[in-house]
């Protein structure tokens, strides 16, 4: 058994008419959709408390869409939502741009494409997988303190860092097709630790898969 599990959930789906790469715009909440989704995660960790699992803290980016994408977990479990901004979304020079190849071809954008291993256009894979797995041995820890040994902890995060951490836990190269990542709206990336805060495996779920069809696939969203 697993010393400790900390919950890396993806929020859902966002109200973005314009399909701009929001990033870390203030001001971008849930869609309809996402908020079903959001109350389809709570009903989810609801069940996962009903089969034995000590749930004991709740963490969640400080964008809207994460603490939104939170609200109902913690009304489930009866948790406050701590925010945490080592788990906020990348930096991304495309911010706020509707990304498109014509948009992509502008010269403004060439310098930001010299090395897409990094990336150049944002926030180095590396970092961000430095700090979320910070805030996750500290939400670990946590979470063990008001649980005791096999207590868990979810933080609401966001598509790239999650993904990056995983790749980083699983011993893969951290530059990918941004297109083959395996981390959908809502889904739950779930890290087990062993006593000593050493990562025993990786597991993946989408409790809200059904919702997808349709669902926004803004790029670095």
């Amino acid at each position: 058994m697993p010393h400790a599990t900390v919950h890396l959930m993806r929020h859902g789906e966002v109200h973005n008419p314009d399909g701009v790469l929001y990033g870390r715009l203030p001001g971008f909440h849930l869609s309809e959709r996402g908020y079903l989704m959001a109350d389809r995660l709570g009903e989810f960790f609801a069940q996962e408390r009903e089969s034995g699992a000590v749930i004991s803290h709740l963490v969640a980016s400080p964008l809207l869409r994460a603490q939104e994408t939170a609200a109902p977990t913690a009304k489930a479990l009866g948790l406050e939502i701590e925010t945490e901004e080592r788990v906020i979304e990348a930096e991304n020079h495309f911010e706020g741009l509707k990304v498109t190849p014509r948009e992509l071809a502008k010269p403004r954008h060439w310098p930001y494409f010299v090395n897409p291993l990094r990336p150049s256009w944002g926030e180095p894979y590396a970092h961000q997988v430095e700090r979320v797995m910070a805030a996750v041995q500290q939400a670990r820890r946590t979470a063990v303190e008001r649980g005791g040994p096999g207590a868990e902890a979810v933080i609401v995060s966001h598509q790239l860092p999650i993904w990056a951490t995983r790749l980083a836990a699983e011993g893969r190269r951290l530059a990918h097709d941004p297109r083959k990542r395996e981390c959908t709206l809502t889904s739950v990336t779930s890290l087990l630790f062993d006593d000593g805060g050493r990562l025993l495996g990786v597991m993946y779920r989408e409790p809200a898969a059904d919702l997808l069809v349709g669902a926004s696939t803004t790029p670095g969203a």
